[in-house]
């Protein structure tokens, strides 16, 4: 186990711009759980005397780095107080989605009858809405509390890993070694359980990664246009839409968590690519022959 951890460490670090997302998600997600702690839970104190405070302001505290919104809020702690709206939002989505439509398509591909065809056609019906105007019409409807969000942008997320999930069981079900169980008796569940969900499940887990950015953008989208999560709550999409009066006079309050959105995105589809490399043998030999070249030049260099 320790070697294998090893060997992925190192990969990683073969990859700079993966390395580089890894340290940021890692600086976020703990700015996300202990920062807005650190900094005195001043998110939603008012203080008007700094109001649209420009940026890099340390008189009245490290809070006030980033500069303040149009109620004198330091940015800073919003900002780490809607990541962790955010990425609560985003990977709810993703965890749900993930089960829910991986469950489906198994079904579907590896039984392939009448109810592998209701699934598909549901799947399809779904996937004919554009995703982000089936949530606003729906979120429009109902109440845009945080519950209806997840659950509405999870129904749009479903037929992703019903079609990725479906074509991977439709290709391994003909493998030999899945044919040969079937000829010793094996049930189907335990078909399902040892022989093709782990051959899937690297793929599953890649789309998953990937998918983590278009959820946080569909979130962000949605708190922007005032259907998503709605104030006191804080997100960085309600925070963009917060400032978009303010672009000509106090351009930080939306740049900041503009940025934060793109960072994060950004660092999600690095992260994501790699974990594609890693996972399939065909591909990682890459990583393995920069790690190796680095070595070798450290070495002559010594």
């Amino acid at each position: 186990m320790s070697g294998r951890l090893a060997k992925i460490i190192g990969m990683l670090r073969g990859d700079s711009f993966a390395l580089a997302a890894f340290i940021f998600l890692i600086i976020l997600l703990f700015g996300a759980a202990f920062g807005p702690s650190l900094i005195e839970n001043s998110d939603v104190r008012m203080n008007l005397r700094m109001r649209n405070a420009p940026p890099f302001q340390l008189e009245n505290g490290i809070g006030y780095i980033l500069g303040a919104d149009s109620l004198g809020r330091p940015i800073l702690p919003r900002i780490l107080y809607g990541a962790r709206t955010t990425l609560a939002i985003s990977l709810s989505v993703v965890v749900l989605s993930m089960f829910a439509g991986s469950a489906l398509g198994i079904i579907a591909g590896y039984y392939g009858n009448r109810l592998g065809n209701i699934i598909m056609r549901g799947a399809d019906l779904v996937m004919s809405f554009p995703s982000l105007l089936l949530a606003v019409i729906v979120l429009y409807v109902l109440n845009p509390y945080v519950f209806n969000v997840v659950i509405v942008l999870t129904i749009t997320r479903i037929p992703v890993y019903v079609r990725v999930a479906r074509a991977e069981v439709l290709e391994v079900k003909q493998r030999l070694f899945v044919e040969s169980a079937f000829a010793m008796g094996a049930t189907d569940f335990r078909i399902l359980r040892l022989h093709i969900t782990p051959i899937i499940l690297p793929t599953i887990l890649t789309v998953a990664s990937l998918d983590l950015a278009n959820v946080m953008l569909a979130e962000s989208s949605l708190s922007f246009l005032g259907i998503g999560v709605q104030p006191p709550g804080i997100t960085w999409g309600l925070m963009v839409s917060d400032g978009r009066n303010y672009l000509t006079t106090a351009w930080w309050l939306s740049f900041w968590p503009g940025a934060a959105i793109l960072l994060t995105a950004l660092s999600a589809n690095l992260l994501s690519n790699w974990m594609r490399i890693v996972m399939d043998p065909k591909l990682n030999w890459r990583l393995e022959s920069t790690r190796a070249a680095k070595k070798t030049d450290a070495e002559a260099i010594e």
